[in-house]
């Protein structure tokens, strides 16, 4: 390995490093200081708390392991230039892409182990999270189960069934509540076109009420708006908020064959385009990242301290992007795989041009 590879290579391991510490200990600090009086008003030992947070680390670094990949490979390049290194290189006739190239494989290598994480690793540890989290700390367990596209949850007095197209809004498709005796009979059935949960109503519209009567009779109501108490709210549902992350990418993979129904299946492929895409995120970052820092060194002269704030809204800007994009996939307006590497594509081809055009 020659020494230019090797030194380059150590550099973005050390940064990597660096920044990976320091960000997953302000994200755990937060953390604790937001969740910790929850684990004491449940009781529960300091022990629990630290396995707790100890497996909640390899979370916190896949979500942030674009910014990473990005980050690294610009302080790197960043401290070349600024301790003139990179003028001497090149003066010396070193092109451009042969003094990235060990950043890029640096990069390409780290996004490699963030797959084996994802595929081996986080499954258990989220798992586990979530298991201390919902039930052990706030003592809720699964109400129910989810199949071909609809939710069915036990409530304490009765059954529950609706569709939920964006788990970010607490309104319901095709919402439907029933009671039963002990003879298992139907007592009361709600059934409505949408519901919405409006704290401390459930406002549930276009739909009828069946009760049934001791003589055998059944009693129907219609309405168009009618607000009610049920036993539940939305709270009480329990969705762990990392419950994708459960699954490795084999079995994001295989889910998709699982799906009866088309909208599940496109539902399940975007998710699995949407795992994967937002694993090899960091790449494109980092090749439009680096003629970024290039580029505000020849404006403003002071590389690092106007290309990582730019950087940073960058990654913030392609997060966005990137949900938004997978948004889009999900309620089927643009296809999986599209929406799942646009952003790649923009973003690399605007930073090999700008590298390229570096390098003359």
């Amino acid at each position: 390995m020659q020494l230019l590879t090797r030194y380059l290579l150590v550099q973005f391991t050390r940064f990597f490093f660096t920044i990976n510490i320091g960000f997953v200990s302000v994200y755990l600090l937060i953390d604790f200081f937001e969740k910790f009086d929850e684990f004491s008003e449940a009781g529960k030992p300091m022990s629990l708390i630290i396995e707790f947070f100890l497996l909640n680390i390899p979370f916190i670094v896949d979500q942030l392991g674009p910014i990473l990949i990005l980050l690294s490979g610009v302080i790197t390049l960043g401290i070349l230039n600024h301790n003139n290194e990179l003028t001497a290189l090149k003066a010396a006739g070193i092109p451009l892409r042969r003094i990235i190239r060990p950043i890029l494989v640096a990069a390409f290598f780290f996004t490699s182990l963030f797959f084996i994480t994802a595929q081996f690793l986080l499954p258990s540890t989220i798992s586990t999270t979530n298991d201390i989290w919902y039930e052990q700390v706030r003592g809720k367990v699964p109400l129910g189960i989810f199949r071909n596209g609809r939710y069915y949850y036990k409530g304490s007095e009765g059954f529950y069934s609706f569709e939920w197209p964006n788990r970010e809004r607490l309104i319901f498709k095709d919402f439907s509540y029933s009671t039963w005796d002990e003879n298992y009979n139907v007592k009361t059935l709600t059934a409505a076109e949408f519901a919405d949960w409006v704290p401390p109503l459930w406002v549930l519209k276009t739909g009828q009420t069946v009760e049934h009567n001791p003589d055998g009779t059944f009693k129907t109501r219609l309405f168009t708006i009618w607000g009610t108490n049920l036993p539940e709210s939305p709270d009480d549902f329990l969705i762990p908020e990392n419950e994708s992350v459960e699954m490795s990418l084999a079995d994001l993979y295989y889910d998709i064959g699982r799906q009866e129904i088309e909208s599940d299946r496109n539902n399940a492929r975007a998710n699995f385009y949407g795992r994967i895409s937002y694993l090899l995120l960091g790449i494109p970052l980092l090749l439009l990242g680096l003629p970024i820092l290039i580029l505000s060194y020849q404006k403003w002269g002071r590389d690092l301290s106007i290309a990582i704030p730019i950087s940073c809204g960058m990654a913030f800007f392609a997060w966005g992007l990137w949900g938004a994009l997978q948004s889009l996939a999900k309620t089927e307006y643009i296809p999986p795989l599209p929406a799942s590497i646009m952003i790649h594509l923009l973003f690399s081809a605007i930073g090999l041009y700008l590298l390229r055009r570096e390098d003359r």
